[in-house]
């Protein structure tokens, strides 16, 4: 993919941190332009956004040719000028071929090498009419959204910012933090256009006093956001640290939406209604049977449609932020709940994110706890138990079904294979959610399915797209 732009020295730079943030060993980046194009100065600023804290100078290897230096994940990165470069052969006495199987590479005067290597980043930097600018054309898988990841946090003043990849989710979406003079932010980089709901749900959230980041800069069109950092204590990373926290947690999370849902549910969310549930649930049928080495699940979605209506419709909706739960949520001690991913917020029966957190695909929560939120959750609102207890055990079913079809075309379709190793679990949480009497037909229709087992999850993983 090719993309060009406009570029002072600032977005030089900025683009160069972008690039660093995802590069990895065996990359290399080919460095072509003019003497005086600023190929040593986007180097520069590409090296020592890799080094952080410990950045060292880094000079132009014009008369050494070669400059190591080492990168805090562990491997090298070599920058080289081959402007001075007399033969070819001289290239095995630099050892810069073996380095560009194991390190990263950034090279200067590319031209002078017999062969460009497989699969390199070109960043060709040209002239302008204006003697401040420059011409950059990036030649680089996903080189749009880099550079437009880049104009956008340069246009934002935050040019001079380190760029950190975040850890992603399911989705397209990325997110990288910046740390730069100002602080830090989250860059948010959504290419499906989930950014105008986003922000909506945003401001929503944070008029009525809930712990959303506040919006630093956006540019929807583009599909980016620079929003506040809320920290890196996610609930998950806190239970891991101290899991004797998990009952305060967990009773903060049932108060939270105790308190979500005495608000009326705002008019742009969409509904998650009985037919939607049942829509969504064909996921399942869709990709998990036959991957598992069986047919049928195709009844599901109708009893699931048909419980909904005996057991929950008749329930007000609230506001569900849907994607809740321990990784989408930051601990602030004693401040309000940290909140993120809320893009895909509806309105629906207030058992569901209950059930997005108690039953959570990625970690065990405690039965005992899950009961307890529960309890908590039907004292605050006193909502008849039996009746929540049964719309909650369907919607988990509903939901974790659901999952199982999600984690079964990320391996299929997508190659994402870290996904099959939650299946075990979210197939407990249908057992238990299916062992409640009100959902003895959809138990029976689950029954008949292969349950994710060892040979089972490895007959899908060995059909993984590559």
């Amino acid at each position: 993919m090719t993309t060009r732009l406009i570029a002072d020295e600032d977005l030089t730079a900025a683009l160069a941190r972008m690039l660093a943030a995802t590069l990895r060993p065996g990359r290399t980046v080919l460095l072509d332009g003019p003497v005086g194009a600023g190929k040593t100065h986007f180097a520069r600023a590409f090296i020592r956004a890799r080094q952080g804290d410990a950045a060292e100078d880094v000079p132009s290897p014009t008369f050494t040719l070669v400059q190591t230096y080492d990168d805090p994940l562990g491997f090298e990165i070599w920058h080289a000028d081959l402007y001075r470069l007399t033969d070819p052969s001289e290239l095995a006495e630099l050892g810069l071929e073996e380095a560009l199987t194991d390190a990263i590479c950034l090279i200067e005067w590319p031209d002078r090498l017999e062969r460009l290597p497989d699969g390199a980043i070109t960043v060709a930097i040209a002239a302008h009419a204006n003697p401040d600018l420059r011409q950059i054309t990036l030649i680089a898988p996903d080189a749009a959204r880099i550079a437009a990841r880049a104009t956008f946090v340069a246009g934002a003043g935050w040019a001079e910012a380190r760029v950190l990849p975040l850890a992603g989710d399911a989705s397209a979406r990325r997110y990288f933090r910046l740390v730069g003079p100002q602080g830090s932010a989250v860059l948010m980089d959504d290419p499906s256009g989930a950014c105008a709901p986003f922000v909506a749900m945003t401001d929503w959230l944070r008029g009525h006093g809930f712990g959303a980041p506040a919006i630093l800069a956006q540019d929807q069109r583009a599909g980016l956001l620079l929003v506040e950092d809320l920290g890196d204590d996610l609930v998950a990373r806190v239970l891991e640290r101290d899991a004797a926290m998990a009952p305060r947690v967990y009773d903060r999370i049932a108060d939270f939406l105790v308190d979500l849902h005495r608000h009326a549910v705002p008019a742009f969310v969409a509904p998650l209604d009985g037919p939607v549930l049942a829509e969504q649930v064909g996921l399942f049928a869709d990709w998990y049977p036959q991957a598992a080495g069986a047919t049928g699940g195709e009844e599901i979605a109708p009893l699931i449609a048909r419980l909904h209506a005996e057991l929950a419709a008749d329930m007000p909706p609230v506001l569900s932020l849907r994607d809740f739960h321990a990784e989408n949520l930051i601990w602030r001690g004693d401040a309000a709940l940290g909140l993120i991913d809320y893009q895909d917020a509806v309105a629906c029966h207030p058992a569901y994110d209950l059930v997005s957190a108690l039953q959570d695909a990625r970690r065990d929560v405690d039965p005992q706890i899950e009961a307890a939120c529960i309890a908590r959750y039907l004292a605050a609102t006193g909502l008849d138990g039996d009746r929540f207890r049964a719309a909650y055990a369907l919607l988990g079913a509903q939901r974790n079904l659901r999952i199982m079809g999600i984690f079964t075309r990320l391996c299929l379709r997508d190659g994402k294979t870290r996904y099959l190793d939650f299946m075990p679990r979210v197939w407990g949480y249908i057992q238990r959610n299916l062992g409640h009497p009100a959902l003895a037909p959809l138990a029976q229709a689950v029954a008949a399915l292969p349950a994710p087992d060892a040979a089972t999850v490895e007959r899908i993983r060995a059909r993984c797209a590559r």
